[in-house]
């Protein structure tokens, strides 16, 4: 599972959202099931910044989510960032070293289930 969150940050404000996205980050990845993460400014667009934060698995983000320090210091953040697009994606692949490894999609163990996408 891969959170991707971006935001557009006012450069006037630009040291306090890295002060804030820091301690998300850091906050996020002390979590069981925290794979890692990383926070991105756009080379080109200086104002485009990305927290990218990825995890073992749905039920490990949605653990995550839970805890009270993340849901008094995280989620606000997020809360903060671009909408309109999907801001969670499943890892269907992985490399390492050269060599790809492919992942079962959850979609399709949801449909199995008769669980149905979102997208129409």
């Amino acid at each position: 599972m891969i959170l991707i969150s971006r935001f557009v940050v006012n450069p006037a404000q630009a040291e306090d959202f890295l002060a804030r996205a820091r301690r998300a980050l850091a906050l996020l990845t002390a979590q069981r099931g925290c794979l890692g993460g990383q926070l991105g400014r756009s080379p080109d667009a200086t104002a485009r910044w990305v927290l990218v934060v990825q995890f073992e698995s749905v039920v490990a983000y949605r653990r995550t989510l839970s805890v009270f320090e993340i849901r008094e210091h995280v989620v606000p953040l997020l809360s903060e960032a671009l909408t309109g697009e999907p801001g969670g994606y499943e890892v269907l692949a992985d490399a390492d070293e050269g060599a790809v490894t492919d992942h079962a999609s959850l979609l399709a163990l949801d449909a199995d289930r008769g669980f149905e996408s979102d997208d129409r």
